[in-house]
């Protein structure tokens, strides 16, 4: 059986993705080895997939701890469970890779079956302890902040923009010093999140490190649980490590990542909430119902529309 603490089978290769970068040359060559041929890396030893990959016995259990397992034997288990997966008719994976000439219908194929992997890879890895955790922290806050930089700032503000619907208090900053200047004025029963897809945007990591140092509960939405801007974070939710392409940058998918967690956020905080959080979700759509009316354009306006 597998071990409790063990992540599901499901989850390997995720973890391998979003914790590669953050693995030595011989840990990532065992790595992508069980990822690519999980059903024959299950029949090996430890000896034998440490000669099968250039690697040495340690090599091989220290990447099977850092993967999430306590040792070689749970992650063999892991991998016969994923092959058994793979072997039930599962369809094969699609080539991501967009070459300048290919047809308009096979960019929208490729861009919609990474999307939709990134989102799978996402749920599989996500700690649920973490995220519960995460969910009852922002429930009870006083205040909320939130840090991110780039692509990472829309995220950040489409999360301020869910939970201040539901009558809570949370701002996005984008700007660093401000993001510092408001972290500084956090204490114990406030919440600073940070969101970083590579986890090292410095940026990003000071305001959340003041936070820590004030006592507030941070947590940290990153591609590289292991990264820098955990080393301040109380909970780390991983999001799926994006592979970058000359014709399409890591944003877009680490984007689509971080946006399933702020969901999740969202939505656990408005169920822990529901009694406050929907007559406000209720009084900030009839606020805005207004605006959402569209004027039946008169004169040679509509004309023209015609």
């Amino acid at each position: 059986m597998r071990s409790a603490s063990a992540p599901p089978a499901s989850a390997l290769r995720a973890r391998v993705r979003s914790l590669g970068p953050s693995m030595t040359r011989s840990m990532q060559a065992v790595a992508d080895a069980v990822a690519a041929d999980p059903a024959g890396c299950a029949r090996l030893t430890v000896s034998a997939l440490a000669e099968h990959t250039g690697t040495s016995e340690a090599t091989v259990v220290r990447t099977a701890r850092l993967l999430g397992y306590p040792g070689y034997r749970d992650l063999r288990l892991a991998l016969a469970a994923l092959a058994a997966q793979q072997e039930s008719g599962a369809a094969p994976a699609v080539t991501v890779d967009i070459a300048v000439d290919d047809p308009l219908a096979d960019v929208v194929a490729k861009l919609a079956h990474e999307e939709a992997q990134t989102l799978a890879d996402t749920a599989a890895g996500l700690d649920l302890t973490q995220l519960a955790a995460a969910v009852t922290a922002l429930a009870s806050a006083r205040r909320i902040d939130i840090y991110g930089i780039g692509a990472s700032a829309l995220v950040g503000q489409d999360l301020a923009q869910k939970l201040l619907r539901i009558g809570l208090i949370a701002h996005a900053h984008s700007d660093p010093h401000l993001a510092v200047t408001n972290a500084v004025q956090l204490r114990p029963g406030d919440v600073a999140v940070a969101i970083t897809h590579s986890g090292s945007t410095g940026d990003v990591i000071e305001p959340l490190r003041t936070a820590f140092e004030r006592g507030a509960t941070t947590i940290a939405l990153s591609g590289r649980p292991n990264a820098p801007v955990a080393h301040y974070a109380d909970l780390v939710l991983a999001t799926s490590a994006a592979r970058e392409t000359q014709l399409r940058p890591a944003a877009m998918s680490s984007r689509t990542s971080q946006l399933l967690v702020v969901d999740c956020l969202f939505v656990g905080v408005a169920q822990r909430t529901y009694e406050t959080a929907a007559p406000a979700l209720t009084a900030s759509y009839e606020a805005l119902a207004p605006r959402h009316h569209t004027p039946v354009p008169t004169g040679r306006r509509a004309a023209t529309a015609r």
